[in-house]
């Protein structure tokens, strides 16, 4: 499915001296190599070139990463995170769900939930060690007999878990939580393996790392717009508010592009999953009818999706063309759902880094958020 391409273009007003009315036309040309230093000032392109790499390093790390023996008799896990240090807790909840017997949740949240007993396992995971709910979800895992772990780089998280002698999976990566995704996410891979809740993934993460490689040639910013979909997806979505859908394994990956595109790119987002959005969302195209001209929808599918949910995705498109809506499906890489998804999250953040360079802003600050935490830090604090 093709569109027309969108101009990469702002457009000024200009009165010359006679009084005539003069626009001018500025192009952000993303084969520009000087706009990534000039917008780029922190080196978030360099994050993503090292992706694949880091993946590997994750992985041999974890691996010799010791678990105490009495982790194996779990019947829960639950993995208190926000934002780029959960997003990988999602991403493995889906893995779990096609082969582990032992449930998985995701903690976006103060506390904990009432169902956490001796037989679970909870994973608090923080980049910085600093989150504010994640610190509330372990500190109150430790009123529990609950088997604790933690995933950080330090931080209060790090400093409590030493203190109670808590095993603790040390993050020795410098970057935004957002840009350490291979720290996140492989290190849970490997322990969920090594407690024998998933299949042994080692095979399939080395050919993973190689399609990721092969992709950052491909959508590089090196590589021509021409021939290069991160750039071109990023050249339609300027100027538009981006709708990402997923089903089954990719749901998460659809949130992570929906955040990324948030974070990195400034940029308004949201995401949606099948086959839910069948039995709402669809109706919505309608109206306002002027939303259909700023809203972008992205369908991330791959091989590895159920034959209804890809009849979805077609059915879909279909309602969405009729709509006068502009839409594209995505399809991710390689023979195993493990590529698959990983595949998707790289090609996602180049295109959101493009984003952020069509936007000319630094994909690295979060001001937003960084102004919430101060408001926080400003008002009494009741979370435990």
């Amino acid at each position: 499915m093709e569109y027309p391409s969108r101009d990469n273009r702002h457009e000024l007003n200009v009165t010359a001296g006679s009084g005539r009315h003069i626009e001018l036309t500025i192009m952000v040309d993303l084969d520009d190599a000087s706009i990534y230093s000039r917008f780029d000032k922190s080196g978030m392109l360099r994050h993503l070139h090292g992706f694949p790499e880091q993946c590997m390093r994750a992985w041999q790390k974890v691996m010799a990463f010791d678990l105490p023996g009495d982790y194996s008799g779990i019947s829960s896990v639950v993995i208190p995170g926000m934002g780029g240090s959960a997003i990988g807790g999602d991403i493995l909840q889906r893995l779990a769900l096609l082969e582990s017997r032992v449930p998985v949740w995701v903690h976006r949240d103060y506390g904990l939930p009432a169902f956490v007993d001796e037989s679970t396992l909870v994973i608090a995971s923080s980049y910085s060690g600093n989150t504010e709910e994640t610190l509330s979800a372990f500190r109150q895992s430790l009123k529990t007999p609950a088997r604790k772990l933690v995933i950080t780089s330090g931080g209060e998280l790090s400093r409590l878990a030493e203190a109670e002698g808590i095993p603790a999976y040390s993050i020795d990566y410098k970057a935004p939580p957002r840009a350490a995704f291979s720290h996140s996410f492989v290190p849970l891979l490997g322990i969920f393996q090594k407690l024998g809740l998933i299949e042994d993934r080692s095979a399939d993460l080395q050919k993973a790392v190689q399609i990721l490689t092969g992709m950052t040639a491909d959508i590089a910013e090196t590589t021509p717009h021409r021939s290069n979909p991160a750039k071109q997806l990023a050249s339609r979505l300027q100027g538009r508010v981006a709708v990402i859908y997923g089903a089954e394994i990719l749901s998460e990956v659809a949130r992570r592009w929906k955040a990324q595109f948030n974070e990195n790119g400034k940029n308004w987002a949201f995401c949606e999953t099948f086959p839910e959005l069948n039995h709402n969302a669809v109706i919505g195209y309608s109206h306002p009818a002027e939303a259909k001209e700023k809203v972008f929808v992205i369908m991330l599918s791959s091989r590895s999706l159920g034959s209804r949910n890809a009849l979805r995705y077609r059915a879909t498109a279909e309602l969405l063309t009729n709509a006068g809506i502009a839409n594209e499906t995505v399809e991710g890489r390689g023979e195993s759902v493990l590529a698959q998804i990983m595949g998707l999250v790289l090609l996602g953040d180049y295109c959101s880094l493009y984003l952020a360079m069509l936007n000319e802003v630094d994909p690295t600050t979060i001001d937003a958020i960084d102004f919430i935490k101060q408001y926080l830090d400003r008002h009494e604090s009741s979370a435990s």
